[in-house]
């Protein structure tokens, strides 16, 4: 059986994590819209769910601000996100709904559930490592110095290695200047 949520979610509903934002701002129509790519790729928001329940959340709005905190705030899934997700997971028998002492929908990673995070344990660590990179990027991002020659390198690269021709000895060079940064930088 379905649990009952109360959301107002207009745009279309899947059950998988592919929408992130709100539908004004999800690029569809409109010229020098761009889309943000997804934070988690296909399937993978069901392994993150099923986690956090292991650590005791159990309701959809702990869920989410749970989701919220481990991305350091710089993700948080709307309901539509999470519902439908949630959906997918009590079809599949990986959760159960029962209501709480307030009328609320609590929610419960089943044993099947369980083993089935189990199953896919090397995966969920991969998905750990590229939030805290993800994360530490965005930290990053925020000095506004590091921001421009973060940026100014990735312009640099466009142009020489994207928008023209580019022989494997200039490769290989270019190569070995980041290296060394990035060893320099480990040094510091």
């Amino acid at each position: 059986m379905r649990h009952q949520h109360r959301h107002t979610h207009h745009c279309h509903a899947h059950d998988d994590e592919r929408h992130h934002e709100p539908c004004e701002k999800r690029g569809h129509g409109g010229e020098g819209r761009k889309r943000r790519a997804r934070f988690f790729g296909h399937g993978e928001l069901r392994v993150v769910l099923l986690d956090i329940l292991t650590r005791g959340a159990s309701h959809g709005y702990e869920l989410i601000k749970e989701i919220e905190a481990l991305t350091g705030g710089h993700y948080t899934p709307s309901p539509g996100v999470i519902y439908p997700t949630l959906d997918f997971l009590e079809e599949h028998a990986f959760i159960a709904f029962s209501d709480d002492d307030a009328g609320r929908k609590k929610i419960a990673i089943t044993p099947d559930g369980e083993a089935w995070l189990n199953d896919n344990r090397e995966h969920l660590e991969h998905i750990r490592a590229r939030m805290t990179a993800r994360a530490i990027g965005h930290e990053l991002r925020k000095n506004p110095d590091l921001k421009r020659a973060l940026d100014n390198m990735k312009a640099v690269l466009d142009l020489r290695v994207n928008q023209s021709e580019i022989d494997a000895q200039t490769l290989k060079r270019i190569v070995g200047v980041i290296d060394r940064a990035a060893l320099e930088i480990a040094q510091l």
